[in-house]
């Protein structure tokens, strides 16, 4: 199993959208998160052109970012799940995660909890050892077990190298 682990794209700043009395979890992507973030999905696609399943955590800019990503594919199978919410545990995710029997899964989560994601599934501890810049992405690969400290960092890279790649 492949897993694509990104950050959501650029959002409304807190204190900014906070100021309009609506949920922090309705905070969307900014103009400029989202035309960043469409060429970014095109340099993903040159990186990891096959994704069976799109996971996105329940808040709104996350699922922005994820319909982004769709439409660059072009009709992934999506889901909303809990296990990406902010302040969600790894072991909530790994749990999820070994529920599945797709072979490339893309998830879309906040920080810090993405960069735990991945620190934890590497190394099998909590210490995090990688920060996601919003946008970007790294693809981990589990060749036998999935588990905590059992996966292999295949790639991790930033959302201006993203760019990039889209040409």
């Amino acid at each position: 199993m492949k897993l694509l682990l990104i950050r959501h794209a650029i959002a409304e700043e807190r204190e900014d959208f906070a100021r309009t009395g609506k949920d922090d979890c309705q905070r969307p992507l900014t103009e400029d998160g989202r035309k960043k973030m469409k060429q970014a999905a095109r340099g993903l696609y040159n990186l990891c052109s096959d994704i069976d399943l799109l996971a996105t955590s329940p808040l709104t800019r996350a699922a922005q970012t994820g319909a982004i990503i769709d439409a660059v594919y072009g009709g992934l199978k999506e889901v909303e799940i809990d296990q990406l919410s902010p302040g969600a545990k790894p072991a909530d995710f790994l749990r999820w995660l070994r529920q599945q029997k797709h072979e490339t899964i893309a998830a879309i989560g906040h920080e810090p909890s993405i960069s735990l994601i991945l620190s934890w599934l590497l190394t099998g501890g909590e210490r995090r050892l990688f920060s996601f810049r919003k946008g970007g992405a790294a693809l981990l690969e589990f060749p036998g077990e999935v588990g905590a400290g059992t996966a292999t960092l295949l790639w991790a890279v930033a959302p201006s190298q993203l760019r990039d790649l889209a040409g």
